[in-house]
């Protein structure tokens, strides 16, 4: 039973938990927890003093023989154990996926996957063992560490886990900019490739035409362009003057995403202005909201192939042409890239940057009719 209580606490501390993203309640129980078992094995006979922060019972090993919780949160069929003088309450995976989503602001397709991966690695955090983490491939470990860091600050242990990964050797980041420059002049060699892919799919599904355009055009994640696409559908329902006035700037014919800050700014990804033609969003407008879920689930179904984020890399080779490095930068949200971005850009002031990048459109536009 969880009983409600009053903890003072210095300010300085309080201000730097929440900057980042501790559980204060749940870092001061855990540190109770730890407390009270030292001192418990201080008065016992070869007491053990690196006793783990949880029972092993509150996280689902891949080799474990007992039933292990779906992926949902909500399905999570783990439940305490008694261990003879050791009772633990087990993590709440439905408390930790309401964290992720309303505290971190992360959206819930990727909550899910961090308590996907919290639940199936968990275990190395309890066990303060990151070696099988160490050996995962390099395009799986990033994800399984970044995991890891969320369920860690949930739980009030994040100056730990950092400690763990210097110890074995880990770092956030997986294959090396210059193997990822590798990948990707190998991906693609005709750069004609992907404006044929998106033709190919215009046929194919009619429906996301519209959609595509948007991508092409903008250059935005596909997550972004099915939320950008959506907003504009539903704001036109309110009225035109009311897109206009809360999305579209007719004047500039920009989208400009940075009114909308919980949709367009996370924490790592972000989008603040788009220039899109006023013939596209009236098209969009015709149409019906989609979802991530109907267009991934439609193509595995088709067994047709998926090259919505070489759209992106696509956009800002051509836009090379017309746009200057921190122009492209600053379309595809990458404000805090260098100093200059985050400290002396203003699109504003630079006068013919509609002109040119309506311009790279036009030629875009060409390119995918």
């Amino acid at each position: 039973m969880k009983v409600r209580t009053n903890i003072l606490i210095e300010k300085e501390i309080l201000v730097s938990a929440h900057e980042m993203g501790l559980n204060v309640s749940k870092s001061c129980e855990n540190s109770l927890k730890q407390l009270i078992r030292a001192m418990q094995s201080i008065n016992q006979p070869n007491g053990n003093m690196q006793q783990p922060f949880l029972n092993e019972c509150s996280f689902a090993k891949e080799n474990s023989k007992e039933p292990r919780a779906g992926i949902e949160p909500a399905t999570c069929s783990l439940q305490g154990c008694e261990d003879g003088a050791n009772t633990h309450t087990p993590i709440d995976w439905e408390a930790f996926m309401t964290w992720l989503e309303e505290t971190q602001k992360l959206r819930h397709r990727v909550a899910l996957n961090k308590v996907s991966y919290s639940k199936k690695y968990g275990h190395c955090l309890l066990e303060r063992n990151l070696a099988e983490v160490r050996d995962l491939r390099e395009t799986l470990r990033p994800n399984v560490i970044k995991a890891l860091a969320s369920l860690s600050k949930y739980l009030g242990i994040y100056q730990d886990f950092k400690k763990m990964l210097s110890d074995f050797g880990l770092q956030w980041v997986g294959k090396s900019s210059s193997d990822i420059m590798i990948e990707r002049l190998q991906k693609v060699k005709d750069p004609n490739q992907i404006y044929a892919w998106i033709k190919e799919t215009k046929e194919a599904r009619p429906d996301l035409s519209d959609l595509l355009d948007l991508m092409a055009y903008t250059g935005l994640r596909l997550s972004e362009a099915i939320n950008s696409y959506n907003l504009i559908i539903q704001l036109n329902a309110k009225g035109e003057s009311y897109l206009c006035e809360e999305y579209y700037n007719e004047k500039t014919q920009t989208l400009e995403h940075f009114k909308h800050k919980e949709t367009f700014l996370r924490s790592t990804k972000k989008a603040f202005v788009s220039f899109v033609p006023r013939e596209l969003i009236t098209r969009i407008t015709q149409n019906q909201p989609t979802s991530y879920d109907s267009i991934h689930g439609d193509f595995v179904r088709d067994g047709r192939s998926m090259k919505f984020s070489d759209i992106r890399e696509a956009h800002a080779t051509f836009m090379t042409k017309y746009l200057r490095e921190a122009e492209i930068d600053f379309l595809h949200g990458r404000c805090a890239s260098s100093v200059f971005m985050r400290n002396y850009f203003n699109p504003a002031l630079i006068g013919d940057l509609e002109a040119r990048a309506m311009q790279g459109i036009q030629g875009i536009q060409e390119r995918i009719k």
